[in-house]
């Protein structure tokens, strides 16, 4: 019988403001040897982060770590320049402070490292964290929402170990051993009542076809970009990488003490299935291919005070986008060079950071049909929408994807399309991603990206000198900048040490409130301004 371990339910933390730092450190995930991770505000992932629709959240982010890195909001409409994808790259010892107005739907987001090549090495070791938004609509709702009682977050990922039980993240696409919210042999006792679960599938690239050892049926309420219009009834759901699901279960009628478990039924897949493979080592081996295999093991509690003991019929009435709403329409391949072992890619171009695959009118509505002809099947998601599917050729679209959507499974020799509206952020400068959530498929080069551009908007930075006056001049814990000098707005704040090291950047700076330099040590530094037609400026203060 398996040694079980308690799930650990990460940290929640409220508000509108969040400080978020970025460390190595060691976690016991396995006798013997401590294993080398990093975390978020701790040993391994981060915190959960609850927030309101419509607050305009701030984040202090502090990388703490050893590398370069980025933190990306997954499923956030953004800035551009907030996003956190490759280019919005944080070095050691560096603070990013982006922000941004909520105005997703009530669902479950994540963050995550996004750093070009070495995505897959940061999330193995262990950053990233959910979010939850809230807003009225959910919370009008008959819905367990007591976070670590009876709305549970799930996320699944799976490890593969050294000699020394340090993690192997090159060279291989699969764990060999499961981790729920990072605890192996992960078990947690449920009031015996509905219970509602987050789960996300933080994975490198194995799917996951959850079902519990009963085979019970259990309620699908919502996708990655919101609640459904009613629950969806499943025995068997798929989850694939960078996919959030949350699911209602009715545990009434079992009695206290009873166990079951939620269970990844991955035996027998076809091939292109992500873990389907029948090999226990190698690149694309392990032990936990082809087979199913318990992710949670389940106790049977008492009831809470307040139970919820029944299933809404109804949820949120959705305006979804049709084909029909399209105004354009985007082809996207996914191939290979040859030889054939090459690695995988859009339209046959590797990623290049310098280059613009596509460029989208602000204010549109567009469907994108992204066709998979190659060996294997691939997680698709696109940055900055929430998207409807609309189609798949292999077959009708399962009802438990039928809400807003970022990303979704495409299996060898189908077709994917969906309607997404391009609304709000407009940035010619800073693109948005699209790409494989595989972290090893990404970091490969299997990437594209696209700007946001107003239809007037022009393309290229001017590097004409803009001139800027702060003070007071040696500053003390607040600076401030005469925005006389700059009428067209500030787009880009850097502050660089005398040594030459960026130790801040700000996104789209609040200037009225001053920058905040309190935690700078005494010395000269630069400030590097890109205003908002990217004319550029640097002018030195003293941090006394």
């Amino acid at each position: 019988m398996a040694q079980y371990q308690t799930l650990h339910i990460p940290q929640a933390l409220y508000g509108k403001e969040f400080q978020l730092t970025l460390k190595d450190s060691f976690r016991q995930l396995r006798p013997g040897n401590q294993t080398i991770t990093s975390g978020v505000n701790g040993d391994f992932w981060g915190p959960t982060l609850f927030i309101n629709k419509g607050d305009t959240v701030r984040m202090d982010v502090l990388n703490k770590l050893n590398d370069s890195t980025t933190l990306h909001w997954h499923g956030f409409h953004l800035p551009a320049v907030m996003d956190g994808g490759p280019h919005q790259v944080i070095p050691p010892n560096t603070r990013w402070k982006p922000y941004w107005k909520i105005t997703n739907q009530a669902a479950t987001y994540w963050y995550h490292p996004h750093l070009h090549e070495m995505t897959q090495e940061h999330m193995t070791k262990g950053l990233g964290g959910l979010i939850i938004v809230r807003d009225s609509v959910e919370a009008a709702l008959a819905l367990p929402r007591t976070y670590g009682t009876d709305d549970i977050p799930l996320v699944l990922s799976s490890r593969r170990y050294d000699a020394s039980n340090q993690f192997v993240f090159t060279n291989t696409a699969y764990g060999d051993y499961l981790l729920t919210n990072g605890t192996p042999n992960a078990q947690y006792t449920f009031p015996r009542q509905m219970v509602r679960l987050r789960i996300l599938n933080a994975e490198t690239e194995r799917g996951f076809i959850l079902g519990f050892s009963d085979n019970r049926t259990f309620y699908v309420i919502g996708n990655d970009g919101g609640l459904l219009e009613a629950p969806v009834s499943l025995t068997r759901l798929p989850v694939f990488v960078g996919e959030r699901y949350e699911i209602l279960v009715d545990l009434s009628g079992l009695s206290e003490g009873s166990t079951l478990d939620l269970k990844a039924y991955n035996s027998g897949q076809t091939l292109g299935f992500p873990g389907g493979e029948p090999g226990t080592d190698g690149q694309f081996g392990s032990l936990l291919n082809n087979k199913d295999f318990s992710v949670l093991h389940i106790i049977i509690g008492a009831q809470t005070a307040k139970p919820i003991l029944s299933l809404p019929a109804s949820l949120v009435k959705q305006n979804y986008l049709s084909a029909a709403d399209a105004t354009n329409s985007r082809a996207l391949s996914i191939t290979a060079g040859q030889p054939a072992n090459n690695p995988f890619r859009f339209d046959n171009k590797l990623f290049d950071i310098n280059y613009i695959n596509h460029t989208v009118l602000k204010n549109t509505t567009e469907k994108w049909s992204v066709t998979n002809n190659n060996v294997f099947g691939h997680c698709f998601h696109i940055h900055d929408v929430q998207f409807k599917i609309v189609s798949r050729s292999s077959g009708p679209i399962g009802a438990y994807e039928s809400g807003w959507k970022d990303a979704f499974f495409i299996n060898r020799n189908e077709t994917v399309s969906f309607v997404a509206r391009f609304s709000d952020q407009a940035d010619p400068q800073h693109p948005f991603m699209y790409h494989c959530h595989f972290g090893n498929h990404e970091d490969e080069g299997m990437m594209g990206q696209f700007v946001v551009s107003e239809p007037t908007q022009g393309n290229g930075p001017s590097t004409a000198a803009s001139k800027f006056q702060i003070y007071p001049n040696p500053v003390g814990d607040r600076l401030y900048l005469n925005r006389s000098e700059a009428p067209d707005g500030v787009y880009y704040i850097s502050i660089i040490s005398a040594s030459g090291k960026t130790v801040m950047m700000l996104p789209r700076p609040e200037l009225h409130q001053g920058i905040d330099v309190s935690h700078l040590a005494p010395g000269v530094y630069y400030l590097h301004i890109t205003s908002e037609n990217k004319k550029q400026s640097t002018v030195s203060f003293i941090r006394r």
